[in-house]
């Protein structure tokens, strides 16, 4: 019996030393980024992002929104810009936000979906330019 005991010690010894000793697991992608930018005005261009390659996000997610003009709030486009350089509001068109945080999950403030990786994109303020906006890619 004492050997069993013994036996079955070393066996989980052994086991928790293979599993302290085993290869760390090659980096995985980060879940989300988050990218600050300044919106342009309708239609227009504010700072340009591009869509990161190292996430898991493949849409483009307004997370906050500051307007800097009202204490209410305003409307949001994503717009993507394509291989010949010309710029598109994305499907959604434009989506109300009041300032504040907007959760990553509410399919609301999903500006751009199925994004490519390296796609260059702005946000566009429906009444104004120059607005602080994060969007999660």
């Amino acid at each position: 019996m004492k050997r069993a005991i013994t036996a079955g010690a070393l066996a989980l010894a052994s086991a928790a030393t293979c599993v302290a000793l085993a290869p760390a697991a090659s980096a995985a992608p980060q879940a989300c980024v988050t990218t600050s930018l300044t919106t342009g005005a309708n239609q227009g261009v504010g700072t340009i992002r591009y869509k990161s390659s190292t996430s898991t996000c493949g849409d483009l997610n307004l997370t906050y929104s500051n307007d800097s003009t009202t204490t209410y709030g305003d409307r949001y486009a994503g717009r993507l810009r394509n291989s010949s350089g010309v710029w598109s509001t994305c499907n959604k068109g434009y989506v109300w936000a009041s300032d504040g945080s907007h959760s990553v999950s509410d399919s609301t403030y999903w500006l751009c979906t199925d994004v490519n990786d390296g796609t260059a994109f702005t946000v566009a303020s429906y009444y104004d330019g120059g607005d602080s906006v994060q969007i999660t890619h």
